[in-house]
């Protein structure tokens, strides 16, 4: 698929440039992998759980704390005669056995990371294919807008020769009529096909960043499945939807016995020094005792915490934590019935386009012949100026329905693709050069161990579509050459 789809995306990307207006698919699939809000979003999220790991890992890790003071000694309302004193200190507890809860802890923040790389993944293919459906809504809708701006002038043409012919006496008033209630429907059709292109237009803005070019046919399907059953399967295998749902049961199960843990006892080792100092009051305060104007204490030892009754807060946090165990297995059979429905949806959807297409190829060459035949029929007097009329509009109809079982056929096999998890960064060439790396911003989160390394301050990666758009641009219409094959 990568030779056939985009080749040299990975050196676009890599060097860090796009054209001003997608072109070709590849260049709004690259667009759309950059700019878009829903992607980028999806990026964020996935830094968000990644820094879990690292706040699980901390209850692990040392917990060093200082404390200083100063205090002056009072009498009543009078201050004593001495009485002051300044005193710092430095305290470290080290955690040696929790009772499995931060093990366990981290266990759970490390499935959710998984299943918030699937959860990426899938928003990857889900964007992507909503960018194939744009990219050939605007192309269908330029085709037919073209259509019916050829269809006009037709009209317009057979109106100018049925006035003609009325003037000759060789054509009634009727026939005439007929041919101007054509060519003002035929107008219509037209006007609302260029809404139509507008609102594609926009979509296609909206999803992909930039308003549309001229937009080329889009490279032939990769090879799908020939049965429903082999796309079912790869689709149980590769759905990132299944990864998450699976990662989610993971990690509730872990949750579950980090919870658990706080039934046992925990073990640190303490150690901690202080300093105190008299600011040269030792004699007052001790009433002249041979005491120093300052002291350290240095103190090391273990400290044991064995819960015995906690008012059963930790069997409720338990049943809770398994109740949301049950919840996750629930959810994860309901994704793969909704990963197994959506496979075998997309896949009747390819194949029914298919025979749309096949059928509406055999009409569109039916409706040439009989358009000739009808004109030359119309020629010698055998036919009306209706029936003409009639034949142009079965032919621009079947031409219609062709184009528009195109690309519900493509946008049908992307979805099947999607669907059996064959749609995303991986599958379409796009990987390689300054793309997104998940696993560095994990790693980075993992290691980190300062309180004050905050990050740097977000801002927004996606473009913005509040610029004035330009003006249409029709594209041209999908040719016998282009079929999806």
């Amino acid at each position: 698929m990568r030779a056939i789809w985009l080749a040299g995306a990975g050196l676009l990307a890599g060097a860090g440039w796009l054209p001003a207006q997608a072109e070709t698919l590849r260049d709004a699939l690259l667009r759309t992998y950059s700019s878009n809000p829903t992607m980028t979003g999806a990026r964020a999220r996935l830094r968000a759980i990644d820094e879990n790991v690292a706040i699980a890992r901390a209850d692990g890790k040392p917990f060093v704390s200082g404390t200083a003071e100063i205090t002056q000694d009072y009498l009543g309302t009078r201050l004593r005669n001495g009485g002051r004193a300044l005193t710092g200190g430095v305290q470290l507890e080290l955690p040696l056995f929790q009772g499995g809860r931060v093990r366990n802890a981290v266990r759970a923040a490390d499935s959710r990371v998984v299943a918030g790389r699937a959860d990426l993944r899938s928003t990857e293919g889900d964007v992507f294919t909503q960018a194939v459906g744009v990219y050939m809504d605007v192309i269908r809708d330029a085709s037919i807008v073209e259509l019916n701006a050829n269809q006009v002038k037709v009209l317009e043409t057979n109106l100018e020769a049925s006035r003609q012919r009325f003037q000759v006496g060789d054509l009634t008033r009727t026939d005439v009529a007929q041919s101007e209630a054509r060519l003002s429907l035929a107008r219509s059709d037209l006007a609302a096909a260029q809404g139509r292109l507008t609102v594609s237009r926009e979509q296609y803005q909206r999803i992909v960043g930039v308003a549309p070019g001229a937009l080329e046919p889009p490279p032939p399907l990769p090879p799908l499945p020939a049965a429903e059953a082999e796309a079912v399967e790869i689709a149980l295998a590769s759905n990132p939807n299944l990864v998450s749902a699976s990662a989610a049961v993971q990690a509730a199960g872990y949750d579950a016995r980090s919870v658990a843990g706080e039934r046992l006892p925990t073990l640190s080792a303490t150690t901690g020094v202080n300093y105190t100092n008299f600011l040269g009051t030792t004699d007052r305060r001790f009433q002249n005792a041979n005491v120093g104007n300052d002291e350290t204490n240095s103190s090391v030892g273990l400290s044991v915490r064995l819960p015995l009754y906690q008012g059963g807060r930790v069997g409720a946090r338990v049943r809770q934590a398994r109740a949301a165990e049950s919840q996750a297995q629930e959810q994860a059979i309901e994704a793969e019935r909704f990963v197994i429905a959506d496979v075998r949806g997309s896949f009747a959807s390819y194949r029914a386009a298919l025979e749309q297409i096949r059928a509406s190829e055999i009409a569109v060459a039916a409706n040439e012949l009989a358009l000739e035949g009808t004109r030359a029929e119309n020629t010698v007097g055998t036919r009306t100026v209706l029936d003409v009329l009639n034949a142009e509009q079965e032919l621009l109809n079947s031409r219609v329905s062709l184009v528009t079982a195109r690309r519900d056929a493509y946008v049908a096999g992307f979805a099947l693709l999607n669907a059996m998890g064959r749609a995303e960064l991986r599958d379409l060439g796009l990987d390689g050069g300054a793309l997104y790396d998940p696993i560095a911003n994990y790693n980075r989160a993992r290691r980190s161990a300062s309180d004050w390394n905050d990050g740097k301050k977000p801002v927004p990666q996606a473009s913005r579509t509040n610029g004035e758009a330009p003006s249409p641009v029709v594209s041209p219409v999908l040719h016998a050459k282009d079929r999806i094959r």
